[in-house]
């Protein structure tokens, strides 16, 4: 057998056989010779390039449309396939759709030819995995159009540094005179042998995103998808198939997202032969892209795990990836500020005088970042107008924004500044001198949301002129951070700009005329944060931190309803990435009264920050705040590196409980909550994850709003991953009788940190 081996990827090249691997996983295709298909043979747990592969074919008669003459097994619908394309004897969704100039959609692309390149793919400003990794290999093959002179180009690329395979394609029109339709054109398809799979995935609704849903597989479609315009209030682009006795700790499970902040489908189907069909990519729904003569469409990258080690081993391999290869990585290690954002303090009702005296008491806190929120701008008193003119309102500054920032870099505050770059209301010139900018056909209703509509981003002249206007702020005003906020979805969808037979192109081009607006503004200052934000978590995915390295998880900041949003986050974002802010009670969007130990000891296990007035606040509140920002930046570098471990789960249990553990400094942070009090409570133990067995720790509960030790106890790692905290255990009261105990209280919560003893 001669074989191509590039460590990462083994090929039998007399049998065209891939072998994609590391120590962690393997990914294994094949060329039918006959038909020049692709199929899939293995993907899972890491195995040795298998001595011979015609044992792992399957095979079977079966009534059926067959590809070759006289051969009763050559049917694609009992195949497990690569890229299938539905119709051409597989009756299962494809994932590709092209139509023919004669109106007919059947395709057959066969293998031409296979490439491996090093490093990562370079997709210009649409989001990819980056920097620097010396093992990364990509494996690109070409299938040609036996029809047509197009082909399809499907990217695999691995690396030995995780379980991740990330997977893409390109549509290569090579005609010279004629166009084609592409219809449907998926970032990957996986067929798995078996339906013994429960469906996980994050679905929500503003205010309540990331909620945790796990239904097991029923013979037929499950989708989760999004045709709103962006990516995450109802569906995250973002699922996984799990064992069912598979567990946070242990079991298989697949996992897939998307970089993309764009419309999305993600699908299971379940065959009547129990084969899973797993894809993942642009949505289909109008969705219609021209590829013109010399022309190609490139779709996101889908990025795919699996492991043997539960939902955590999942979790982790993603949360590595992004924080190493999504986020700019300077912003990696690099200490976040931590900000006082003005919104739930003021709302629209400010002026310089209001925002200097929160600011003045937020520097005494020792806070690095005073973020001024909507309203600055036009006349905007209220959610009606404005946005479109970003020029500031001289009756709320009338010394300008330049100003304020300035007053505010004096007393030692960084400044930062709210945006919705991609709206646009009636009252402003920009509407007066382009209507035409405004997406909706001109004869058609079009519906407003919140006052506002959508600025036509597929247009470049529009996506210029917002540059235009946030350029000239960000010269003119020392601006450290921005909040890029998206308040509405797209609907009534039609562009002006683009022509009848391209109006299928618009959600693609206007998510890409947001990545340009992004690429444009970093290039131009490099040195700014951004944090994005769309209603919330409207658009909380991959595609949005690699410009934006944190995102505003949910406009609900009441800390025990962000107990299942920053959760379910976790199951794919890394901590650093998760925007989370201790609020005022009772609170805005929910109206509970929750202790501020808890809202900070909630909100630390983020990108930490505070929403609220703070010339408010009792002296006492002061002073806990200010001891509440010291353990916050004490304890950063551990938020931003180390590994996250969910523990107990908010959706099945009263005591939610996580850990952030460094294996390389042995430090950790345990967060532990009780939601509702409950009367002569059962013992409670709290077991912790991985420890260093032989390591001895101080373990010590923290009183986070004195930022001191309440009590420390010498214990090794393998005694708290085996018996754990007990947490009955009162340390502070040792001879009181039972009244005379603390009693356990609604919405509670308790930290534990862990150093290593020399």
């Amino acid at each position: 057998m001669m074989t191509t081996d590039s460590q990462l990827i083994t090929i039998d090249n007399q049998n065209l056989v891939f072998h994609l691997h590391n120590q962690q996983i393997s990914y294994l295709f094949r060329v039918i010779p006959e038909i020049g298909q692709l199929e899939q043979l293995y993907f899972g747990p890491a195995i040795q390039t298998p001595i011979d592969y015609h044992h792992l074919i399957v095979r079977d008669l079966r009534p059926a449309d067959n590809q070759l003459t006289g051969d009763y097994t050559s049917s694609l619908e009992h195949i497990q396939q690569e890229y299938p394309c539905f119709g051409t004897t597989d009756f299962r969704q494809g994932a590709y759709a092209i139509k023919y100039p004669d109106g007919d959609y059947i395709s057959e692309f066969k293998y031409q030819k296979f490439e491996i390149t090093p490093g990562y793919l370079n997709l210009g400003e649409l989001p990819h995995a980056r920097y620097h990794d010396e093992t990364a290999t990509t494996l690109t093959i070409t299938l040609q159009d036996a029809y047509s002179p197009l082909q399809i180009l499907l990217h695999y690329t691995i690396s030995q540094e995780n379980a991740i395979i990330i997977r893409s394609t390109t549509f290569r029109n090579l005609d010279t005179t004629t166009s084609y339709h592409l219809q449907r054109a998926l970032s990957f398809s996986l067929d798995l042998p078996d339906a013994n799979y429960d469906l996980l995935h994050l679905h929500g609704a503003w205010a309540k995103e990331m909620q945790i849903e796990r239904r097991h597989l029923m013979t037929g479609r499950m989708a989760i998808d999004s045709d709103r315009g962006a990516s995450s209030h109802q569906h995250n682009p973002f699922l996984a198939l799990a064992r069912p006795d598979s567990t946070e700790t242990q079991g298989l499970v697949y996992g897939a997202t998307l970089l993309y902040s764009g419309n999305f489908l993600g699908q299971v189907e379940v065959d009547n032969y129990d084969v899973t069909r797993i894809s993942l990519g642009i949505s289909p729904t109008q969705f219609d892209w021209l590829l013109q003569p010399q022309s190609k469409f490139q779709t996101p990258e889908a990025i795919l795990t699996c492991s043997q080690a539960g939902l955590t081993g999942m979790s982790q391999a993603f949360q590595t990836f992004f924080r190493e290869h999504v986020i700019d990585q300077r912003w990696v290690d690099q200490p976040k500020p931590i900000l006082i954002n003005n919104w739930e303090a003021t709302y629209f009702d400010f002026d310089e005088a209001k925002l200097l005296k929160l600011a003045q008491q937020a520097k005494a806190l020792d806070l690095d970042l005073f973020v001024l929120d909507d309203g600055w701008f036009g006349h905007r008193d209220s959610d009606n107008g404005s946005l479109g003119n970003w020029s500031v309102d001289n009756h709320k500054l009338p010394a300008g924004l330049p100003h304020l920032a300035n007053e505010i870099n004096k007393l030692g505050l960084k400044f930062g500044l709210w945006f919705e770059p991609e709206m646009i209301s009636l009252d402003t010139p920009l509407a007066a001198e382009h209507p035409e900018w405004i997406i909706g056909h001109p004869a058609k209703r079009r519906s407003h949301g919140r006052n506002q509509y959508v600025l036509d981003f597929s247009n470049p002249a529009a996506v210029t002129a917002i540059y235009n206007q946030m350029a000239k702020i960000l010269h003119s005003t020392p601006i450290d951070y921005v909040k890029w906020d998206m308040n509405r979805y797209i609907s009534e969808a039609f562009s002006n700009y683009l022509t009848a037979e391209q109006q299928g192109e618009f959600y693609h081009r206007y998510i890409m005329g947001v990545y340009h607006l992004y690429h444009r503004l970093l290039a131009e200052f490099p040195e700014l944060l951004i944090e994005s934000c769309a209603g919330g978590g409207g658009r909380f995915d991959g595609g949005m931190l690699y410009y934006a390295s944190q995102g505003w998880a949910s406009d609900d900041t009441d800390a025990i309803e962000r107990l299942k949003i920053q959760y379910g986050a976790s199951l794919l974002y890394p901590l650093q990435s998760i925007g989370a802010h201790v609020s005022a009670v009772p609170n805005h969007q929910v109206g509970r009264l929750t202790p501020l130990s808890t809202r900070a000891a909630v909100a630390v296990f983020g990108t930490f920050g505070y929403e609220l007035d703070l010339t408010k606040l009792p002296a006492a509140d002061l002073t806990i705040i200010k001891a509440q920002i010291q353990f916050a930046k004490r304890v950063q570098p551990l938020i931003q590196k180390g590994q996250f471990y969910r523990l107990k789960s908010p959706f099945t249990s009263n005591t939610p409980a996580w850990e952030v553990y460094d294996a390389f400094t042995k430090n950790g942070l345990i967060g532990y909550y009780q939601v509702l009090s409950p009367a002569n409570p059962d013992y409670q133990r709290l077991v912790l994850r991985g420890l260093d067995p032989k390591q001895k720790y101080q373990l010590s509960e923290i009183d986070i709003n004195h930022n001191s030790i309440i009590s420390t106890v010498e214990v090794f790692g393998d005694e708290l991953q085996n018996i754990g905290i007990i947490l009955n255990k009162d340390y502070t009261n040792k001879a009181a009788e039972y009244w005379q105990r603390p009693q356990p209280y609604d919405f509670a919560s308790r930290l534990f940190q862990l150093k290593p003893t020399e």
